[in-house]
């Protein structure tokens, strides 16, 4: 009878501790499971993902992103990536509903043990269930309220959605360190490969990381940690965790610098041109895939050139020249390579397209062309003679040549071949200064809102950009067709849909392809045989005059040379007949470059560059126009060459109605050589 009376009691006292705790666990739902966020939008999980950037061949050049993160599905996720996780954090989570009561009784004991002087760690009874509740929708607040609400949240998760589910937002969601969110950004981060190709190791090493995601001091320890776990899970085998132990941990630290030096100005460009079309949220959070114009080989090859130059001249010298290089497709405005200075670590001011800088004589040929359109012959002789007496702006003025020679009479070609200034001056006075200036306008050098018009303007006294420079020479050979640069060929979504990007900038350019039909029916600069007569010249300023060194073997190159006063900036500009590429030199506080300097710097770059880029393919003339009428000529003289056969021998294209000049007399010719200095 006692026994019964025992036995009554007892299950009394389980019926309504039963009952009470039913009754608490009922008060608590009721007191936090009402203002619960909506769980419920996880079925269409959507996460923040990184933008990432492209080079035209495929490959990655950036992420932009707030959080770092690539969407992986849980069919992509490696077996052993999610069991290393599993052994880790959560190891009964392909069983409990949401709360692991075996956890929570485990981690009770034991910090009750530690309370009471065992050498025991705290323990938390977190599942992964739980940590998705608080990682979407609660703070990481130490209160007993969050727990709560933590708890009630992971029950109903589980309820709603399924166990491979709750593994997908877990792993695509957590946080791991170096600004990575989720194991597929982690693992390209740390090891630069994707998770499909994680070795046993490195899925082990991600999965010790939610614990402590910025602690790399224990890296190995931890890793070996999580090996053990899984072989007492028995997702692996003793010998399998030994190997993987023994395994060096070769963490990718090179690849959080996020991208190679030589693409930074590049993608910085990109980056502030997105920012304003598409807004910042989407641009660092939409999973944007953005493809890009730039050709890494190019790329290397054009700020391989500028450092090694910039390095040999740096050299002992406390304030560091700068310069810039840019290279693009001249039909398209397709920007193919691109450096804005040494360094953007150092400095991000891009030289390329922020310095605005005086352009010297490469302002020349848009003057010229300005007496080419007017159908003055490129054998026009103009006079090499001493200017006295002239005056600008008050100011009394005498232009001199480079070389600080007169050569009396030299034809138009020969000038801008070996750019003369006094023959120069004499011609915008025969054209105008506001004329000459307007070709330049017409062309994007100059504003088109230009107020200081004057003679020095004319000269190349005027302040543009690299950018804006090379996109002026590059209608002399894409039949004088205003173009934009372009630095992105399409954009598109986290769902391949295009976004930014007419159809137009869709197509895969070849180098034997056209320029859309759309571009084409614009109204042309400039008429086609007086921008043919101009490439021809700068062709000639290659192969003879001012820009020599600029020559590349076995490739046809024009281009120009462009110094400014007291040697303060140098430039070139110069192009074979599918590519175009401008090169800048200068102090960022503008100074005298020092004795031996000038614009054959830049024109090496320049051919150091086009060397690598033209490298394997095939030499191809510049397009001609119907029209034009060839003829070989003295090039000192400008007469036939049947008329004045002693010197160099040129073959000169004339318009209809040009012819080469009368044969010089012994009384009107000049020296048997031209001095052209490098300007």
């Amino acid at each position: 009878m006692k026994f019964k009376k025992f036995l009554r009691i007892l299950l009394n006292i389980v019926f309504w501790c039963f009952t009470a705790g039913i009754a608490a666990l009922a008060a608590l739902v009721l007191i936090y499971g009402n203002d619960l966020p909506d769980y419920k939008k996880l079925a269409t999980y959507a996460p923040p993902v990184a933008t990432r950037l492209y080079a035209s061949d495929g490959s990655l050049l950036i992420e932009y992103a707030e959080e770092r993160r690539v969407f992986i599905d849980f069919v992509d996720m490696p077996p052993q990536l999610v069991n290393a996780f599993v052994a880790a954090e959560d190891q009964n989570f392909w069983t409990h509903p949401g709360i692991d009561v075996q956890g929570i009784t485990r981690a009770a004991m034991g910090n009750a043990a530690r309370l009471v002087g065992f050498n025991v760690g705290f323990s938390g009874a977190s599942t992964i269930t739980q940590q998705v509740a608080k990682n979407f929708f609660l703070t990481s607040e130490r209160t007993l309220s969050r727990k709560i609400k933590e708890a009630i949240l992971a029950l109903k998760l589980e309820r709603a959605f399924s166990k491979q589910h709750l593994m997908t937002l877990y792993l695509n969601q957590i946080f791991l360190g170096a600004r990575a969110y989720g194991v597929g950004s982690a693992a390209l981060m740390y090891f630069n490969k994707p998770v499909s190709e994680l070795t046993l190791a490195e899925c082990a090493f991600l999965a010790s990381l939610p614990k402590a995601p910025n602690n790399r001091d224990r890296a190995v320890e931890r890793r070996n940690y999580v090996l053990r776990r899984m072989v007492d899970e028995g997702y692996i085998t003793r010998a399998e965790a030994d190997a993987a132990a023994a395994e060096e941990l070769n963490i990718n630290s090179g690849f959080t610098a996020q991208m190679e030096a030589d693409f930074q100005y590049f993608a910085e460009d990109v980056r502030r041109q997105l920012l304003g079309r598409i807004g910042r949220e989407t641009l660092y959070n939409g999973g944007l895939y953005i493809k890009t114009t730039i050709v890494p080989e190019y790329q290397r090859a054009a700020s391989a050139a500028l450092n090694r130059a910039l390095d040999a001249y740096n050299t002992g010298r406390s304030e560091k020249l700068q310069g810039a290089i840019i290279a693009m497709n001249p039909h398209t405005g397709r920007i193919l390579a691109m450096a804005g200075g040494r360094s953007f670590a150092e400095s991000s001011f891009n030289r390329a397209t922020q310095a605005m800088r005086q352009i010297g004589s490469t302002i020349k040929p848009f003057v010229y062309l300005a007496a080419l359109e007017r159908g003055i012959s490129p054998q026009a002789i103009l006079q090499d003679t001493p200017i006295v007496g002239w005056r600008e702006n008050n100011t009394m003025w005498k232009p001199e040549n480079y070389d600080k020679k007169f050569l009396g009479d030299v034809p138009l070609r020969l000038s801008l071949e070996t750019s003369r200034n006094v023959p120069s001056v004499r011609l915008v006075e025969q054209i105008g200064a506001r004329d000459a200036i307007e070709v330049a306008q017409r062309f994007g050098v100059y504003p088109a809102d230009l107020n200081n018009v004057n003679l020095s303007m004319a000269l190349g006294s005027g302040e543009t950009t690299l950018e804006k420079l090379v996109l002026g020479y590059a209608a002399f050979i894409n039949g004088g067709r205003a173009i934009e640069p372009k630095l992105v060929d399409y954009v598109e979504d986290r769902y391949g849909r295009v976004i930014d990007g007419p159809a137009t900038e869709l197509i895969e350019w070849r180098d034997d392809l056209l320029p859309p039909a759309a571009g084409a029916t614009s109204e042309p600069l400039s008429d086609a045989q007086s921008l043919y007569q101009m490439v021809s010249i700068l062709q000639g300023a290659v192969e003879r005059g001012t820009g020599k060194q600029a020559r590349v073997a076995g490739h046809t190159i024009a281009g120009k040379t462009g110094t400014t006063n007291d040697v303060k900036d140098v430039w070139f500009v110069g192009f074979s007949k599918d590519l175009i590429a401008g090169v800048y030199l200068g102090y960022d506080t503008p100074r005298p470059l020092g004795r031996g300097a000038g614009s054959h710097m830049a024109a090496r770059i320049f051919a150091e560059f086009m060397t690598a880029a033209l490298a394997g393919t095939t030499n191809q003339p510049f397009a001609v126009p119907d029209g034009l009428t060839f003829m070989r000529v003295n090039r000192r003289s400008g007469a036939a060459a049947k008329d004045d056969p002693n010197g160099t021998i040129i073959l000169e294209a004339f318009k209809a109605g040009q012819s080469p000049n009368p044969a010089p007399t012994k009384a009107s010719a000049g020296p048997g050589a031209v001095m052209g200095g490098i300007f």
